[in-house]
C-alpha cells in the first residue's frame, strides 16, 4: 500500500491508494426526486461537468485569495490588481489576476474543522463527520445524477500527483460502488488498461464475448449490487481501452504543453481538459504540498508558481473552447493556515476564517463575497460553511439542492438542511 505523508508527519495524514477493480462494497440506494426527467434530458444536452483542483494539505489563503499586505500577518507578499477593479489578490498569482472576470471568490469559509481528514470530509461531502452516517463525495454525486453513460469514462476521476492507482469505494458511501472514484495515478491511466502484446481483435472479440456470458448467466441468479458494479467496471475499462489516446497529452501542440506547464501538475490539468472535452462528468486534480508548517513563504513560492500559470491557462482553454459555460470549476483545501506565522516561519492548521475560488457554469465571474477582518483571523462578513458551498454547487449546475437521497425509504437530505446557497456568486 502506498501512502503520501503531509509534511507535519502526523498519522492523520496518511491516504490509501486502492486497486481499479479491488473489493466491491455492499449496499446500494436510489437516488430519487434530483432530476425530473426533463430536467435529466437538459442536463445531457448541456454536458455539465465539474472540475475541482484540490490543493492538498491546505493553501493558504493570506498568499493567494485574501491577501493581507503590511499586517503582522500579512507576510511579505504584495496584492495586486486584477482583471475586475477592486478586488486584489496576491502577487503569487499574476496569471490568475488576469483571469479574475470568470472567477468568484468566497473569502469568508469557517468550517471549525483543523484536522486534515475530518476538514478533507467536509470540503469533498458538504457536511461533518457522523458516527452513523458517511456521506458520498461531491464526485460520487455528480457521476449519478449528471453521469452520461455513453461516454464510456469514469464518472469520477481523480488524477493524482502519487503513484499507483485505483478504485475508491468509500468515495461513493451508500450510492454503490457503482459511483466510486478511479484515481489515476501521476495521471497515468489504470494498470491493465491496454490488452497483451500478441493479442489479435478476434481473440480479443471472443475473450469478451465469453466474460458476457459468463457474466449474465451468473447475474440471471446472484445479482447483488457488488456484481452489478463489476460488471460495469468492466465495460468501462473496455470502453477506456478503445479511448486510450485520451491519456497521451504529449499529442497536443508543443505550445499548449508549455503553456500549461512540463511538469506533472500542467501535464494532469491538461488530460483534465481532454477528459471533460470528451465527456467526462467531474474529474479532481490534486496538488500537493501546502501542509506548510515550516517555510510558509518559501513552498508557496514553489507550489503556487507550478499552480498559478497551469491554472490561468485551463481556464483560458475552457472558455475559449467553449467549455467554461458547462463546467463548474471549484479551487479547494481541507483549510486555510494560520495568520499567525510560528517560529519555524510556517502557518498552521486554520479553518476558521479562509477562502475558496469558483468558477464556470452557474457562477458570475468576477465577484468576491465574504470578509475577514485586518488581520486574516476571523470573518466579518458573510460566513459560510461547507454546507453553504454544497448548494452553491448544486445550485449552480442547476439542480435543486433541497431534494433527498432516499435509503431504504428513508429520507437523506442532498446537503445540509441548516445551510443554503451563496446566492452572491450564482449568475
Amino acid at each position: 500500500m502506498e501512502t503520501c505523508r503531509y509534511a507535519c508527519l502526523s498519522g492523520e495524514h496518511s491516504l490509501s491508494r486502492r486497486g481499479f477493480l479491488g473489493g466491491m462494497a455492499a449496499g446500494v440506494a436510489s437516488l430519487a426526486g434530483l432530476a425530473t426527467p426533463a430536467l435529466g434530458k437538459q442536463l445531457e444536452k448541456d454536458q455539465k461537468h465539474v472540475l475541482m483542483i484540490y490543493l492538498s494539505g491546505g493553501v493558504s489563503q493570506l498568499e493567494t485569495w485574501d491577501p493581507k499586505p503590511g499586517t503582522p500577518t500579512g507576510g511579505p507578499f504584495r496584492a495586486i490588481s486584477t482583471s475586475v477593479p477592486g478586488i486584489q489578490i496576491c502577487e503569487l498569482l499574476p496569471h490568475t489576476a488576469r483571469q479574475m472576470h470568470h472567477l468568484a471568490l468566497v473569502r469568508g469559509l469557517n468550517t471549525a474543522e483543523n484536522e486534515h481528514g475530518r476538514g478533507s470530509y467536509i470540503m469533498h461531502t458538504g457536511r461533518r463527520q457522523e458516527p452513523a452516517m458517511k456521506y458520498p463525495h461531491l464526485g460520487s454525486v455528480m457521476s449519478k445524477v449528471l453521469g452520461a453513460e455513453h461516454t464510456g469514462l469514469p464518472g469520477y476521476v481523480h488524477i493524482s500527483p502519487g503513484g499507483g492507482g485505483g478504485f475508491n469505494k468509500q468515495d461513493a458511501a451508500f450510492l454503490g460502488p457503482r459511483y466510486a472514484s478511479v484515481t489515476l495515478g501521476n495521471g497515468k491511466p489504470p494498470e491493465n488498461l491496454l490488452r497483451p502484446q500478441g493479442m489479435t481483435d478476434q481473440a480479443e472479440h471472443d475473450r469478451n464475448d465469453l466474460q458476457d456470458r459468463v457474466n449474465q448467466r451468473f447475474a440471471r441468479s446472484r445479482r447483488t449490487a457488488e456484481t452489478e458494479a463489476y460488471t460495469h467496471s468492466f465495460e468501462q475499462a473496455k470502453q477506456m481501452m478503445a479511448r486510450k489516446h485520451l491519456f497521451e497529452v504529449e499529442r497536443e501542440p508543443t505550445r499548449i504543453q508549455e503553456r500549461y506547464g512540463k511538469h506533472d501538475f500542467g501535464r494532469h490539468c491538461l488530460l483534465a481538459r481532454r477528459l471533460i472535452e470528451s465527456g467526462a462528468t467531474f474529474v479532481k486534480v490534486s496538488h500537493s504540498n501546502y501542509d506548510t508548517h515550516y517555510e510558509n513563504f518559501e513552498y508557496h513560492i514553489e507550489q503556487l508558481g507550478e499552480f498559478d500559470q497551469t491554472f490561468a491557462t485551463l481556464l483560458d482553454d475552457l472558455h475559449q473552447r467553449g467549455l467554461l459555460k458547462h463546467t463548474l470549476v471549484t479551487v479547494v483545501s481541507e483549510f486555510g493556515r494560520t495568520p499567525t506565522i510560528n517560529r519555524n516561519y510556517g502557518r498552521d492548521h486554520w479553518s476558521k476564517a479562509w477562502s475558496i475560488a469558483l468558477a464556470g457554469a452557474g457562477i458570475k465571474g468576477g465577484t468576491a463575497v465574504g470578509k475577514t477582518n485586518a488581520t486574516g483571523t476571523a470573518v466579518t462578513d458573510r460566513e459560510v460553511n461547507g454546507g453553504h458551498v454544497f448548494h452553491t454547487y448544486f445550485r449552480a449546475l442547476g439542480l435543486s439542492s433541497t431534494r433527498n437521497f432516499y435509503i431504504d425509504e428513508r429520507p437523506i437530505p442532498m446537503a445540509d438542511p441548516k445551510a443554503a446557497p451563496i446566492t452572491e456568486v450564482l449568475a
